[in-house]
């Protein structure tokens, strides 16, 4: 029990019952409370065997909330700081579909194609900015005239 009576589980369950933490944002979450850290990789082992905690589950949530609005660069990236390994990256954004977030989140902010070389490159910072490929921002703004009256 620390201080404030409330044991490193309790505490853990109750930030894993609001959303899911990855393993490294929970032990940096907990630390302070831990008598050491022997103690708190114990109870992250004991929470992850039961299945309250999961990395891979993390990485799919993260990628699906946030899939929308930013690219798979910077998906990993992010997944990336908060400890997420590579392999359970890949996974999660297998089905990431960059071209579409791209033209997506190009449409909400400019709507139209670029009408200079100021302009086309304010609209590639834009995207680049959001974590998404090069070749996927070049074929955004260039088919930018091709299906700009699609919709």
């Amino acid at each position: 029990m620390t201080s404030s009576g409330k044991s490193l589980k309790a505490r853990a369950a109750d930030l894993l019952s609001r959303r899911e933490y990855s393993r490294r944002e929970l032990v940096r979450r907990l630390a302070p409370f831990a008598e050491s850290m022997e103690q708190l990789e114990a109870v992250l082992d004991e929470l992850a065997a039961a299945n309250w905690q999961s990395d891979s589950r993390f990485a799919q949530q993260f990628a699906a909330s946030k899939g929308g609005k930013f690219g798979s660069r910077r998906l990993s990236q992010e997944m990336r700081q908060r400890g997420v390994d590579d392999d359970t990256i890949r996974q999660a954004l297998a089905g990431q579909d960059d071209l579409a977030s791209a033209r997506e989140q190009w449409r909400k902010k400019f709507g139209r194609p670029p009408a200079d070389a100021a302009e086309k490159a304010k609209q590639y910072r834009f995207l680049a900015q959001r974590g998404f490929p090069t070749d996927v921002i070049h074929q955004v703004i260039a088919g930018a005239d091709d299906d700009f009256y699609e919709d």
